[in-house]
């Protein structure tokens, strides 16, 4: 039994006490007393090399973020777009290599919620049987402010419908539901949207008899989100969010007509674009090529 002799108590203790007491294995003091003999070992990676070294993965992963139409996606779709090359690494890898780089897009600290108004989900497994809507607002150089609404499916996250208006009326709130009716039901008619239900909070402009008659004529089930809970209506604030970083905070516009039509370029370029994670990163446009037929199937 190998024994030593403390220097604070003068006492000896046997290695097996000491392992013991410091919860370690007796295996990897005999490890390290053996790379000692042999003189300092450089640390190295377990196993066999990888087939791509992290300066070169740095580059590749530069290369992936400039090529993007989109700023500040994170380390997950950019594993994604690497796959896609054909480049297979571990998500873990691509976040710290990302991280050294200083690559990560700046994201808000997570709020910690009370208990719930509310249970279950908002998402639903298949398109148009849920959409939200929402409306934000930006500057334009020579007219002033100017309303945006939007609409956005809770299956695909697909952008229904996207309009600006120097007035923020009740009236201009109906247009993005008018893109998308007509655009994923066939016309714009009575009933031509039964089994469909919006998503919106109490703004004036949702809770308008003018805009609730619309909901009732087209068949829409009018399903207002809870007081002081905007996660209820969560799906359209994100591509609020999206909106934003992506369109109005690094663009400017000098007329709310250049603004609207910048929207009705973004509202394809994102559908065709945008990677949505919880479908495995596909596209919205993609992602309803692939529910559609389910929901037809399942009617």
């Amino acid at each position: 039994m190998i024994q030593q002799t403390s220097i604070a108590t003068k006492k000896t203790y046997s290695l097996s006490m000491v392992c013991r007491t410091w919860e370690i294995a007796r295996s990897s003091v005999y490890f390290i007393r053996a790379q000692r003999k042999a003189g300092v070992v450089e640390a190295r990676r377990r196993g066999p090399a990888p087939a791509h070294l992290d300066d070169e993965l740095k580059t590749i992963i530069r290369e992936v973020i400039n090529a993007s139409a989109f700023t500040g996606e994170g380390h997950r779709k950019v594993w994604a777009k690497l796959r896609a090359r054909g480049i297979r690494i571990r998500k873990d890898r691509v976040l710290r290599l990302m991280r050294e780089e200083g690559l990560l897009a700046p994201h808000h600290p997570v709020r910690i919620h009370g208990n719930k108004a509310h249970d279950g989900r908002i998402t639903t497994d298949v398109p148009d049987e849920m959409w939200g809507t929402d409306a934000t607002s930006t500057m334009t150089r020579a007219e002033g402010n100017a309303t945006i609404f939007l609409a956005v499916d809770h299956c695909t996250s697909e952008c229904i419908g996207l309009h600006a208006a120097a007035v923020g009326d009740r009236f201009e709130a109906l247009e993005p539901l008018r893109q998308g009716i007509r655009e994923h039901f066939g016309g714009y008619e009575h009933n031509v949207a039964l089994g469909l239900s919006l998503r919106h909070d109490h703004g004036s402009q949702y809770t308008s008899r003018d805009f609730q008659a619309e909901l009732k004529f087209l068949g829409i089930r009018s399903s207002p989100s809870f007081v002081r809970e905007p996660e209820c209506n969560g799906v359209a604030e994100r591509f609020v969010r999206t909106l934003k970083e992506q369109l109005l905070w690094v663009h400017t516009f000098e007329t709310v007509e250049e603004l609207r039509q910048a929207l009705l370029a973004f509202k394809n370029r994102y559908n065709k674009g945008w990677l949505v994670q919880k479908h495995g990163h596909i596209t919205p446009t993609q992602a309803r090529e692939q529910l559609k037929p389910q929901a037809v199937q399942a009617a």
